[in-house]
């Protein structure tokens, strides 16, 4: 005959009960194995904004095309290059809980070369090793998603150019796909500036960042940042042909 329930285990077991519910409803929700979000809580197309959000801050309408496979590529490469290191709390990533961002060509947009130095700096860290490390990582980060992004960057703008050629050559082309083509070819040209202006910025953080670092917590780990920051200041030469400057050339 099984003994009796003790107070204890008579207290415990409603709150056994509430902890095992809200694991399930939490596993539930869009995180899958170790943390990371499911693939049915994302969208196929959850970037497409920031094409259409590079238009908008330049006043060109948004293409009504639906995206090709590179295009769509490109957008989701460009994300995480243009969003702030460190923006969103890491739940947020869990949870896939993207937010969009101004374009750079906003009137209201500032950028703060201090920021992720004050952030890096001011956060609580176990040792001002883990602050070096943790710039390390990040440089390095961007570093490994340059290259995939302008791969697709080059192709892109290669099918734009030949977009751009087919135009006078399509039998009875309206002019909304006419419009379309031309704000389609604008639109990609302003996510590969975008990332190209960012990647400037993220440099240029990542060293006022460092410079601090070297006054606050000297330490031999500055000799890799300094050369991770270097390697990262020479890939913010526009490296894809069709974007120039802060010009998007779109032929009428």
């Amino acid at each position: 005959m099984p003994a009796p329930p003790t107070r204890q285990t008579t207290i415990l077991r409603p709150r056994l009960a509430a902890v095992s519910v809200l694991a399930f409803a939490l596993g539930g929700c869009a995180s899958g194995d170790f943390g990371r979000t499911r693939a049915s809580a994302l969208s196929d197309d959850m970037h497409r904004w920031v094409g259409q959000e590079a238009t908008a801050s330049v006043g060109i309408p948004a293409s009504q095309f639906q995206l090709t496979d590179d295009e769509r590529q490109l957008r989701d490469y460009a994300y995480p290059l243009i969003e702030p290191p460190h923006s969103r709390p890491e739940w947020k990533g869990v949870f896939g809980d993207y937010l969009a961002m101004p374009a750079p060509w906003r009137h209201d947009v500032r950028f703060d070369r201090t920021a992720y130095g004050r952030l890096l700096i001011d956060e609580p860290h176990r040792s001002h090793a883990s602050r070096y490390a943790q710039l390390i990582e990040d440089v390095r980060d961007d570093l490994a998603r340059i290259e995939p992004f302008f791969q697709v960057a080059a192709r892109v703008l290669d099918m734009d150019s030949k977009r751009d050629q087919a135009r006078s050559l399509v039998s009875r082309l309206s002019p909304q796909e006419d419009e379309d083509a031309r704000a389609r070819i604008a639109e990609n040209a302003l996510v590969v500036k975008w990332v190209q202006q960012c990647l400037a910025q993220r440099a240029s953080s990542y060293r006022w960042a460092l410079e601090r670092l070297v006054i606050h917590a000297p330490d031999p780990m500055v000799a890799d940042a300094d050369r991770l920051i270097g390697e990262l200041e020479s890939q913010t030469v526009p490296r894809v042909a069709g974007v120039a400057g802060n010009t998007v050339v779109s032929k009428g």
